[in-house]
Parts: C-alpha cells; structure tokens; sequence
C-alpha cells in the first residue's frame, strides 16, 4: 500500500519595490541659531543687546539676540573683512574689501545708511572705532598701512572723510586693530605674518595717530602675531591670548603671561576670554588659573570672540564641519562651584545614614554658605526638602537622614549661586531595604483543549500600600505579541484574576510593581493548548461494525480520501499515522508528515489495495517540534477505521 497527498501546495511570490520618498514635514517654528560660510568679524551692540556677524563669503551681516537666534540679516554686500560699532553703539560699520568701502548701516534695522569709498587697491580689511572715527587697515601682507574714516565729515562738502597713510613707514603688513571702550582715544595694532611680532599702541584722540609705545622687531613671537587686544584699566597690550606687554614711555616690555592661548577678547572689567583648542577659559586680570573653563566649544574650536558690553555673556564663533555658528556662553564672570555627594551605597530602611560632601570654586565662596537637600524616593517622587545645611570653613559638609522608604533614594544637593559663583546641583543615590512579598499564580504546567478559556488567579501577600497586581499573557510565537490581559487591585483575600483563551501555549505573568517597603515581585505560570483536528473519510460505501468498533467500508478496488482538518499555523504538517490489523494486532504500516493549506486542510488519498479482508486504521497527529512548529502541545485526532471487501 502506497500513501500521496492530493493537496496542492501553492506558492506566493512577493516582490516588494522601494521607492524613494521625498516627504515635506511640516515642523514647529523655531529661531535659528547663526551660521555664516566663512568669518568676517564679529561684534556685540549692548544697546539693542545683539550680535553682528559678518560673513566674508556669503557678503552678509546677520544680526542675533543674545541668546543667539537671528533676528535680522542683510544680503547682498560682497564679501565682509570685519565689523565695528561706533562708541554711542548707534552705528555699525563694516569694512568691504572686495569693493574698497566702508559701509555705515543702522544696528536696529541694517538699513545701510551711507558708503564710503576708499581709495585703495587691497582693503579695507581690520576696523575699529576710536576716538569719534572709524580706523581701518589696507594693504597686504609686504605693504600695509591704516587710514581713518570721520563720519562727521559731509562727502558732499568736498572734504574727503576718509584719511590713508595715518602710520606710514612703520607698518610693514596687514594690520589687525584693537580698541578699549574705558580708554576711547586708544588703538592697538598688530602687525600679522610678521615673525618679528610688530605690535604698537597710538593715541588717536586728538584726530591724527600719535605713537604711544611701537616696537619693530624688539618683541619676538615664534608664529607672529594674529590678535592683539587693549587691557582695560592698565597700560597693557595682550598678545595672541597670552602675553601681557606693559607700555610706558613709547617701550613695550614683559608683564607677565596667561597659560598659553590662542584668539582672546577682554570685557570691560578686564576678564580675559582666551581659546585654547576646542575650550574657551575666562581669567581674571593677571591670574594663571581659570575663573571657569568652556569644554568643546566647537569642533575645531573657537575662530573668534567677544565680550557683551555687560560680561553677561561671551559669544565665541567656532568652527564647524559645514561653516561657523555662534555659541552664546552664559556667565563667564562667575566661577562655577565644584560640589560633591557622597551617600552610602546601601542602606536599612527607617535606620538613620549620614551623607557628606564638599564644595569649592575657584573663586573663593562666602563664609557660611547655606546648602539645599532634597530627598527623592518612592514615596516623594517629586522631592521632599530636607532641613537647609551649612558649609563648613573647610567647604566640607554632613548631614543625617532617616529613609522612610526603600528602593532608589536619591539625595539632591544644591547651591543657589551667587554674585561670583554660579548655581550647582549635585547628587548620590542609596539602594535601601524592602522586604518581600508572596506572589502567586495558579495553572503551572496544565494542558487544556484548544480555544478553552482558563482563568488564571493570581494572589498577593503582604504589601505596604500598593495592592495592585497586573496579568500578562505571552502566546508562543514570534507573531504574537506579550499583551497586558487586566491591571487590577487585589481582591479582600488578596486575588486578582483573569481569562486567558487557549489556542497555543502560553507564558502568563503576574507582577506586582513593589512600593515603598516591598519589593517588586513577578511570578510565571506556562500552560499548554492543544490543536483542534478532526478527520473526514469519504469514497466508502457504508459504515458498519466489526465487534464494537464501527469502520468505514470499501471495496477493495477503491481509494478512500481521508480529509484532515487542524490548527493552521504557516509552515505546520500533520502527521500521518497509518495501522493494519493482523493476527489480532494492530502493526504500524508507517508515519509520513503532509502540509497543511491555509484553510489547515490536509487531504491524503490511499491507494486502492486489490485485496479483501484488509482492515486498517489512521489517525492525525499534531507532534509539537516535529510538525513544522513548537506554538502548541503535541495532539493526537482519534483513530479511523476502514475495511476492505469484494
């Protein structure tokens, strides 16, 4: 005797396209920060407490508010050398190389208001505003010089405003400019790509530029020089960020150094902003160690900076992989405080522990300080404030807490700040005690038929406040997923229960999220479902009984269909049992696995035996693991009989 299958396996072929989709997605406005392509100066209006940046490359001017998101820009200028604000801040001016102008333009509005030609073939290229003019360097790097714009002068008049040669024959090169708003009739020069390292100071108060102290060649610097600032308050030139030259009696000479730096720009009150690489460090005047330090200010760090008229904030334009932008840093004449928790890792719940700490800044703190503690735990998620704590003269503190509740108990501890130090928080977490509870769940182990609605109990013992329990069920298989069944508080008797209905295997869960005295508990109970499978025999001629058992009759020349009906799961077979009775048993002919369709049909036709007197049974099987899947428990259909006759 021969088996076949008589179903028909069909194959489906998906073919899934990509298309790429370009979508428009409408987003929240919100202010941009700055960017420009390439630096072309950068100056902050204490008036209408902006920032101007110039782009060299783009040929515009943006304008940001002081938190650093543009307000206002104006285009179309060429290419942009550098800026400056007049000392009243009612204008700003801007030096255009490529055109040879120097442009006067409103800071409220960047309504340009006049242009001023100058007379040059290379520049204008550094400004600066002193003494009731625009200053501005021309030339390049072998043969440079700087004039002078007075803006109080009409060009209608007949009168050129604009003055070049103000420092002939002792500028060799491109120059770059410094001014100091508290010494308004001062300008620093610098000469750039000079290895000499020419630096001067001029007096150009009263209109024409008079040397105050000039040295060619007497101060020397490895790389030249590439900025020069004015110190406020001292007759002192800051070199590249770090050396200080007193000047006196038309000499410059050593007075001193900052730790070694880069770009630098002062505030008003003497605070030295200074890159160094990717960080920005503020100093107080004539100290080595930094008031506070900026970490990663840009990629490449910060290509130029400056101060707000106030020292509310510094602006540093660092460079980017894709151009500059401005990065607004708060506070930089406030030493940012170092404070430190130190909590016991672990702990016994209403048992008291002791946290310590320390707190320090390099500036030094008020005597007394005053410290705020806040607890958080389960019980004040939201904080619960703990009696203030005082500083002692060392900077160090302590203080003692007896934790109500267990879990994670986080101590937080702050200092408000103060007119030198800006606000800090810090904080330590303690693992404290809960005790456990018993959580149950009924049904471990248990095999039901398919689709039968069990329900699952849980029960929870002792607990503080929470009595809530929620129940999870986790089918076998990928295709389903975990799903929450019922969140519920417990009954009187401390159950929860919920229905689970049983088509395949399944984890079911139990969990109790803890509270503030117990701690969290889940427990899993995993019970088994069967397949529902029957079997349907055609192409006999009758039923009869052969003892007490009833048999399908053929004829011996006939095929019987046996029609098999299970659970369709993708990929699952039915196993094919096949028995002849002989000799008062019943011997296996053998096993062979048939897919099932996708309306879980399995069709098997037997060849027709050419004999009589045969009898034999069948049955389906369901063998968890072997037919194609493991979502269910193994099941058996029940046995069908047939008999052969003439």
């Amino acid at each position: 005797m021969r088996t076949r299958s008589i179903s028909t396996a069909t194959a489906f072929a998906v073919l899934v396209g990509s298309a790429a989709l370009s979508v428009a997605v409408a987003t929240p406005a919100s202010a941009a920060g700055v960017s420009v392509a390439a630096p072309g100066g950068i100056v902050a209006d204490g008036v209408h407490q902006r920032v101007f940046v110039g782009d060299s490359s783009l040929g515009r001017i943006v304008a940001a508010n002081y938190s650093g998101s543009v307000v206002d820009s104006v285009t179309g200028l060429g290419a942009v050398g550098d800026l400056a604000l007049s000392q009243d801040g009612g204008t700003l001016y801007a030096a255009l190389p490529d055109s040879h102008e120097i442009v006067a333009l409103d800071p409220a509005t960047l309504d340009v208001r006049a242009r001023y030609a100058v007379a040059v073939t290379a520049g204008p290229r550094h400004i600066a505003f002193a003494g009731g003019k625009v200053w501005f360097s021309y030339g390049d790097q072998w043969d440079g010089d700087i004039g002078s714009l007075d803006p109080a002068v009409d060009p209608a008049s007949g009168t050129d405003p604009v003055a070049l040669g103000q420092f002939s024959d002792k500028v060799w090169g491109q120059v770059l400019l410094d001014t100091d708003p508290s010494a308004p009739g001062l300008l620093a020069l610098g000469e750039t790509g000079d290895s000499t390292g020419s630096v001067a100071v001029l007096d150009v108060s009263g209109g024409t530029a008079q040397p105050v102290a000039w040295h060619d060649g007497n101060y020397t610097l490895t790389n030249g020089v590439y900025d020069v600032d004015l110190v406020p308050g001292a007759p002192q030139l800051l070199v590249n960020g770090t050396d200080r030259l007193a000047h006196a009696n038309g000499t410059f000479g050593a007075a001193g150094a900052y730790p070694a730096g880069s770009q630098a720009d002062l505030s008003e009150t003497g605070l030295v902003a200074q890159a160094t690489g990717s960080n920005v460090a503020v100093y107080r005047p004539n100290t080595g160690k930094p008031l506070r330090t900026y970490a990663n200010v840009g990629t490449w760090g910060a290509a130029d900076l400056v101060w707000a008229p106030d020292s509310s904030r510094l602006f540093a334009l660092v460079q980017t992989a894709s151009g500059y932008t401005v990065k607004v840093l708060a506070d930089p004449a406030k030493s940012v405080p170092a404070l430190t928790v130190n909590a016991p890792s672990t702990a016994t719940r209403s048992k008291p522990l002791t946290v310590t700490g320390r707190i320090s800044a390099s500036v030094p703190l008020p005597a007394g300080v005053k410290l705020k503690v806040t607890r958080v735990d389960l019980e004040s998620p939201s904080g619960k404030v703990l009696p203030t704590v005082t500083v002692k003269a060392d900077g160090t503190y302590s203080f003692s807490d007896t934790p109500p509740a267990g879990g994670t108990v986080t101590y937080k501890v702050a200092y408000a700040g103060d007119a030198d130090h800006t606000a800090v928080t810090a904080s330590d977490k303690v693992t404290v005690s809960r005790a456990s509870t018993t959580l149950t769940l009924n049904n471990n182990g248990k095999l039901y038929a398919y689709d039968a609605n069990v329900t699952f109990t849980a029960h929870l013992g002792k607990t503080y406040k929470n009595r809530t329990v929620e129940i999870w069920a986790d089918p076998f298989g990928a295709d389903k997923p975990r799903k929450l069944l019922k969140t519920a508080t417990v009954n009187s008797l401390g159950n929860v229960s919920a229905v689970v209905d049983m088509k395949r295997d399944t984890t079911v869960s139990a969990v109790f999220k803890g509270d503030a005295r117990y701690l969290p508990k889940t427990v899993k109970s995993t019970a088994y479902a069967k397949v529902r499978v029957s079997t349907a025999v055609s192409r006999h001629y009758r039923t009869g009984k052969i003892g007490s058992t009833t048999y399908y009759w053929f004829r011996k020349s006939t095929d019987p269909l046996l029609t098999t009906t299970m659970t369709y799961y993708p990929g699952r077979q039915q196993r094919f049992d096949l028995q002849v009775y002989f000799d008062g048993r019943w011997y296996s002919s053998g096993s062979e696995y048939f897919a099932l369709a996708l309306d879980g049909r399995s069709a098997v036709s037997l060849g027709a035996p050419g004999e009589a007197g045969i009898r034999a049974r069948m049955r389906s099987v369901y063998v968890n693991g072997s037919s194609g899947d493991s979502v269910n428990s193994t099941t058996y259909g029940s046995w069908k009989y047939l008999y052969f006759t003439n």
